[in-house]
């Protein structure tokens, strides 16, 4: 009779056959790349990562984006969230698991950027940043704008076109930065705390000609809002178009609808002043001319009064009156006097400050090269020739 002969079994350990498996599906190339769907389960954040499981009606898989990537996101992932991933399957040894190492995630349904927006401007608005009992009034005759925008722009050309046209007075510091890419919201942010730190201006305006959601992103940057929200100097946000808005817009202490008109938000007409200025001394000549009026028609009634009278008795009667009505009389019109004087003084004061000689008198100094003025020291080099203009005369200067 025939008895077959058994070959000795091979045994394998847990970890072998874990390595087996793993290399099987690490080394399948369809699951090097896969594009999954699934509803976040389970999450949990780390510093080196966000964990949690993917599932659908019928199975669940674990998931994992390292830490990297993870701070990339445009979104906040959510529990009961469902998302589209990029990634490869891998098996976890110490657990014989095998997961999704997701490399790329974004929202099933809706834009990672709309659903990232939304999420901040909820966060911040529960936290009062756009309270209206937190706006800085915007000053009525500010002697100095910032501006923080892109200096290749078509927004600088705007802003500065309008401030010049409307108030000539104005002194304009630029802020020159990047309004889009990655490297913008830091540059907003170190401009916007640079200006308001240093006291450099009276109002600042920010923004940036419009774009799509993508292009106007830098100004829906979390960091930006919090330091326009710090700022002790009042914001205007002029960020695209009138149907545009971003964060930058809501924690502002105005918005503009366009860069043009938050030049005309932030300086007044000069000749609207000058209009103001005469109709204030107009209304102080009348109200004088009015008081002078008034009490000389009482003295001539005391006057008509006295002759049916004796005039011994009725002077000595009404003698203290006339004195009383006369010191009243005199101090009302000195006030009045004094009131338009120095009411007067203050106009005229600050049209002196306020006009290009004013400032120069504080210290201040206009550049000029081949007739041009100088705005920017981008646009100097070594050995350029320069004339400086102060209030009591000009000098020549060379750059080194």
């Amino acid at each position: 009779m025939y008895t077959p002969e058994f070959s000795k079994p091979n045994v394998l350990s847990v970890t072998q056959l874990t390595n087996y498996i793993k290399s099987l599906i690490e080394g399948e190339p369809m699951l090097r790349t896969v594009f999954l769907t699934g509803e976040i389960s389970n999450l949990k954040s780390y510093s080196s990562g966000l964990y949690f499981s993917l599932k659908d009606s019928g199975a669940v898989i674990s998931a994992v984006i390292f830490g990297g990537l993870a701070s990339r996101l445009r979104f906040e992932p959510q529990n009961g969230q469902k998302v589209i991933c990029i990634g490869r399957v891998e098996l976890y040894a110490p657990r014989g698991q095998y997961q999704i190492i997701i490399e790329s995630m974004q929202p099933d349904g809706v834009g990672a950027l709309s659903l990232a927006y939304e999420q901040l401007k909820e966060k911040l608005e529960k936290e009062g940043l756009f309270d209206e009992k937190y706006k800085k009034p915007i000053p009525r005759i500010p002697g100095t704008v910032g501006v923080i925008t892109s200096p290749s722009g078509a927004a600088v050309q705007d802003i500065k076109n309008v401030l010049y046209r409307r108030f000539p007075g104005v002194d304009v510091v630029m802020c020159p930065v990047q309004v889009q890419g990655d490297a913008a919201p830091g540059q907003l942010v170190e401009a916007v705390n640079t200006l308001g730190k240093n006291n450099l201006c009276d109002v600042i305006i920010i923004g940036r000609g419009g774009g799509s959601i993508e292009d106007l992103w830098a100004f829906n940057d979390e960091r930006l809002a919090r330091a326009i929200f710090d700022c002790p100097i009042p914001v205007i946000s002029a960020v695209g178009h009138q149907t545009d808005f971003t964060i930058c817009d809501f924690v502002s202490d105005l918005r503009a609808p366009t860069p043009s008109a938050a030049a005309e938000l932030a300086v007044p007409d000069a000749e609207e002043l000058k209009s103001d200025l005469l109709a204030s001394w107009k209304a102080v000549t009348y109200k004088l001319n009015e008081t002078l009026g008034d009490y000389t028609l009482s003295t001539l009634n005391y006057e008509s009064r006295a002759s049916h009278y004796s005039p011994e008795k009725l002077a000595e009667k009404l003698m203290p009156e006339f004195e009383l009505l006369a010191v009243r009389a005199e101090r009302v019109v000195q006030k009045s006097l004094d009131d338009s004087k120095t009411a007067l003084l203050r106009l005229a004061d600050n049209a002196e400050k306020l006009s290009p000689i004013g400032v120069l008198k504080r210290g201040y100094l206009i550049a000029e090269k081949d007739g041009e003025k100088i705005y920017s020291s981008s646009q100097l080099k070594s050995g350029d020739k320069l004339t400086l203009i102060f209030s009591d005369g000009r000098l020549g200067a060379s750059i080194d």
